[in-house]
């Protein structure tokens, strides 16, 4: 599909806001992510398996797959789709989740350690808290906030069949908890408007991708962010992240929460690009990052491997 024709699909809003932070090549490379076919991709659950008897089994069901060399856990599925994983025991019995890669990155950026009390803002479906349980192991107490019922429910299945034993549901609002609570970490993998994940073959994308769905979000993210850094321990650490390539989501959420916060505390950004070191990755599955303004912070540009995402770490210091 040629750029034209993809842009032509985009709601008319969207092509000023990336033409004010991004160069004519860089947009270019964004739409074609917005056309490109992803990949299905997954992790091995390390609570219930390992990489190599993930790898095994889908080699014997003669599915193929690349590895991902800045996650040993995590495959790349080639010649099939998401269906096809459903059916096997690997699945059903939790052995493998199904993932983007970029959103296994806010758990790795964020290096649960065990003894930690870590809050997940934002939990369902589980996806980052099961993962977080995985890296931190049993030792670490994860809490893990969804305040819509049906949403709970399905986080709270997806950690029994996933054995993260370790997690602690609270059906709360994460904005409302009492500042009594402190956490060493803390993962706000924030609402967004998705506009990282946009699809260009979506018959319903005007629909669901709005201006008034990036404004909500931003009024979200801000009150969500300015919680969890209360809510943070000095000495602790929290990753901020969206699937969102929108400055007004991304950077400047997290200037405004900072400055706020700084009038208080002590907050200081983690250089993720020294931490993860993903422009260091070669080859097929070479991290496309867009540039951003605040330097520290990261934001991967769609692909057919990758979602839009975007990452900041924030440090309270002791």
């Amino acid at each position: 599909m040629e750029y034209e024709q993809i842009a032509q699909l985009m709601p008319d809003f969207l092509l000023p806001l990336l033409q004010k932070q991004y160069s004519e090549e860089e947009i270019h490379a964004i739409f074609e992510g917005y056309a490109a076919p992803r990949y299905t991709t997954l992790r091995a659950n390390t609570l219930l398996s390992s990489k190599e008897e993930v790898a095994g089994a889908l080699g014997e069901a003669g599915i193929e797959f690349e590895e991902v060399p800045w996650y040993s856990d995590a495959f790349v599925i080639t010649n099939a789709r998401e269906k096809a994983l459903w059916q096997m025991p690997l699945y059903q019995e939790g052995k493998v989740y199904l993932q983007s890669l970029s959103s296994m990155l806010p758990p790795l950026a964020l290096k649960p350690q065990a003894g930690n009390d870590i809050l997940d803002m934002c939990a369902a479906p589980g996806g980052k808290t099961t993962q977080m349980a995985t890296l931190g192991g049993k030792a670490c107490r994860i809490t893990a906030c969804e305040l819509n019922a049906p949403r709970a429910e399905r986080l709270e299945f997806n950690l029994g069949k996933q054995g993260a034993n370790n997690v602690t549901v609270m059906r709360e609002d994460s904005r409302k908890l009492s500042e009594y609570f402190r956490f060493d970490q803390i993962l706000l993998d924030a609402p967004c408007s998705g506009s990282g994940t946009l699809r260009a073959t979506d018959v319903k994308l005007h629909r669901r991708f709005t201006e008034a769905l990036v404004a909500k979000s931003v009024k979200s993210q801000l009150a969500l962010l300015d919680k969890a850094l209360q809510l943070l321990k000095p000495g602790g650490s929290c990753v901020y992240s969206t699937c969102s390539i929108l400055e007004q989501e991304n950077e400047e959420v997290v200037r405004q929460a900072m400055a706020r916060a700084n009038k208080k505390g002590n907050f200081e950004l983690v250089d993720l690009r020294q931490e993860l070191q993903l422009g260091s990755v070669e080859g097929s599955m070479k991290v496309p990052l867009l540039p951003t303004s605040i330097e520290e912070s990261l934001c991967i540009a769609p692909t057919q491997y990758y979602e839009g995402f975007f990452m900041a770490k924030i440090k309270r210091k002791a």
